[in-house]
């Protein structure tokens, strides 16, 4: 079969998704040192490794034969498979749409290529057209607010290329069009020159400004952005889109601080163009902007290409603005952190200082500002509890009616975590901060907050979302936990921090009441106080001597069952027989399994009410719109795509979309918890079936 011509955004998409180190690794035992991973070459006989993967730069190279090249040349010479072949195989991989080229395509591709070339040409001579004037006597303005205002040395406005546009309405029009020869509407495309809207030609974009260039990651000019030097609106301009910048691809400043980013395994993120000069000036050269909008997931996906830890620091502004930024950027990257693809972190500087302040400031000197920032570096709190003090901070605590409002807003928060555990450590985490010093209000406080996030996420208790298999194994896996309970004390303390971490609850009604009769059980025998809490040491001996582990529950439930309803159902958990008894020989494993089969059920019944939600709310948008056919193949597309954006329908309520934008957040966002489920080294169905 003949492979089809590919599109050049599929192979980018491809070279952009595959992680070299991975690939390689499939083929080949690799051992870390430094940046680069080393291990024996697959392409010659050697005992001394001498092959190298560079997963920063992309590539991989043999010092013994020379073979080099990068993730896709590696499998088409090691498996002598063509280009195509081998990219259509990593696209499949990785869930990558597959577009191809006819001839008409290939032309206009062609013609894509040399637009972008002289693009890139035309802004090469622009930025050198602005540094010029910068050093001109109508550059002083600009010279002064750089040196004095900002306070930057001449080897970092050299460093960054910065520049002037003079004044006139077509000095730089004149230069590209009128000397240098280029097309007005090639200039025009550069986003360099608008066309008068009344009588013909054109004028310069950028006048009496500042110039920044944007750089792509290669060091190539792709934009400027334009500070005003007077009183003009607004206060920055950046280029327009164009072939070749999309501001949302792009993070300022990335070309110089790549290598950076890899050496000390960390990316720090600000607001502004000088927030950047001034880091790198200071001496942290990891730092990036972008470019004034919101961080996007494209964005910090790009960052994440270079640093190993995963580890990126939002320092975006302490004012409303930039409180508002760090929320939607937290927005974009929740569910990579979720995943553990990302360890986001929230610097917030004092006095409601952005970057470029802090280091401009008068007062101290700049070592003393860098030990500073260093140190702030380090301690800067993960989003999610940056979001927590942000929270608590709003309220005082002191009055009762905005304490229960803080509680509730932080209910909220947490009931948006899908991860069990994460939910139950941070629920402690804000008992702790609500609390203080109250180790007993710690206590009281947890448990009320544990129950307002469980009203805030939709567990699947109805039936109506449960399968026949579900009732079985949720059965099974209840009947080992406490089976487990009851017989090995000395694993108790471990069913317990798992039922809590995983948030799980018993779901059918005799085994809640088992469970209720234990808890009762061990607080008598420790006269009211919690056994498991640091009131009671698990293992402190009582004041008959017996060990909480050592608790003879059984007999102590014989007695409680005579007059119970349930006691036929709780009877057999009570007794071991030759086949209970076996699955008492590895209960951690047993512990594992039945949690994540009981959290999986109720990820899963979630899953299915959500994806019922969305039909509904397709349905009802359906009816409301005359184009049904071609709507619902639309949106049938998006639920889909995970990646793709809701955009404003004509004649369909924003309220109706921005709920789709949600279930479909949700619906992935559990997905993926369930995948992690799936890579925990828990007992199949099966297995945990033939404990029972």
């Amino acid at each position: 079969m003949q492979i089809p011509h590919l599109h050049p955004d599929t192979i980018e998409a491809v070279r952009q998704a595959v992680n070299i180190v991975d690939v390689v690794a499939e083929h080949v035992v690799l051992r870390k040192r430094g940046q680069e991973y080393v291990g024996c070459c697959p392409f010659h006989e050697e005992k001394t490794p001498s092959f190298t993967v560079n997963p920063v730069k992309g590539f991989y190279y043999c010092f013994g034969c020379g073979a080099g090249g990068n993730a896709i040349t590696f499998l088409m010479e090691l498996q002598k498979r063509s280009f195509a072949e081998v990219v259509l195989e990593l696209a499949q991989r990785h869930q990558i749409p597959v577009r191809t080229l006819d001839s008409e395509q290939k032309q206009a591709l062609q013609a894509r290529l040399s637009l972008q070339e002289q693009l890139y040409e035309i802004l090469a001579i622009a930025t050198s057209f602005y540094e010029h004037a910068l050093r001109q006597p109508i550059g002083q303005t600009a010279q002064d607010y750089l040196q004095w205002q900002r306070q930057l040395k001449e080897d970092t406005i050299q460093q960054f290329r910065l520049g002037y546009a003079p004044a006139g309405w077509q000095v730089l029009y004149t230069y590209l069009v009128e000397q240098k020869g280029y097309p007005a509407a090639l200039v025009e495309q550069a986003g360099l020159i608008m066309p008068r809207q009344t009588g013909g030609g054109y004028y310069d974009r950028f006048r009496d400004r500042l110039m920044i260039p944007i750089m792509d990651a290669q060091g190539r000019v792709v934009g400027f952005g334009g500070r005003t030097l007077g009183n003009a609106e607004p206060k920055y301009l950046n280029s327009p889109e164009t072939p070749i910048f999309n501001k949302g691809q792009l993070l300022f400043g990335l070309d110089k601080a790549r290598q950076a980013i890899v050496q000390k395994d960390q990316a720090i993120v600000v607001e502004g163009y000088f927030d950047v000069m001034a880091l790198h000036q200071a001496g942290f050269t990891q730092a990036v902007a972008s470019l004034g909008t919101a961080l996007s997931q494209a964005q910090i996906k790009l960052l994440l290409r270079y640093t190993e830890s995963k580890q990126i620091i939002l320092n975006f502004d302490a004012d409303p603005a930039g409180q508002r930024a760090a929320d939607r950027a937290i927005g974009e990257a929740a569910d990579l952190a979720y995943r553990g693809d990302l360890r986001l972190r929230i610097l917030t500087l004092p006095a409601g200082k952005d970057a470029a302040d802090f280091f401009t400031d008068d007062g101290e000197s700049l070592e003393v500002r860098r030990d500073r920032y260093q140190t702030l570096l380090e301690q800067a709190p993960l989003w999610i509890e940056w979001q927590i003090q942000n929270i608590i901070q709003q309220y005082d605590l002191s009055q009762g009616d905005q304490f229960y409002e803080a509680t509730q807003a932080l209910s909220r928060l947490l009931g948006k975590l899908p991860n069990a555990a994460l939910r139950s450590h941070y629920i402690h985490f804000c008992a702790e901060q609500l609390a203080g010093s109250d180790t007993r209000a710690v206590l009281r406080l947890e448990e009320s907050l544990r129950q307002q996030v469980r009203g805030e996420r939709w567990h699947g208790r109805s039936q109506k979302w449960q399968r026949p298999a579900d009732y079985n194994l949720r059965q099974a896996a209840e009947e080992q936990l406490l089976r487990l309970y009851l017989h090995r004390g000395e694993y108790r303390l471990l069913i317990r921090q798992t039922l809590k971490a995983r948030d799980i609850e018993f779901s059918f009604s005799h085994h809640r009441w088992l469970w209720r009769q234990i808890l009762a059980i061990e607080e008598e025998h420790c006269a009211g106080f919690d056994p498991y809490t640091a009131e009671w040491p698990l293992h402190s001996p009582t004041e008959t001597g017996t060990q909480l582990t050592d608790l003879d529950l059984v007999t102590s439930l014989f007695d409680r069952l005579e007059a119970a309803e349930e006691a036929s159902l709780i009877t057999p958990l009570l007794h071991l027989d030759e086949t209970t008894a076996i699955s008492l020989n590895r209960p951690e494993l047993v512990i594992q399994a039945a949690a994540a089969a009981l959290e999986r059920i109720d990820i899963e019944k979630r899953c299915r009410h959500i994806l019922q939600s969305w039909r509904e709310t397709v349905a009802l948008i359906l009816s409301e719109s005359p184009a049904r056919e071609t709507l619902r193949y639309y949106l049938d597309h998006l639920l889909a795509d995970s990646n793709s954006k809701i955009d404003d329908i004509p004649g369909v309520a924003p309220e109706r979309l921005e709920k789709l934008e949600k279930l479909r957040h949700e619906y992935y966002q559990n997905r993926q918890y369930l995948q992690q489920l799936d890579q925990q080294r828990c007992l199949s169905l099966a297995a945990i079936r033939s404990y029972s």
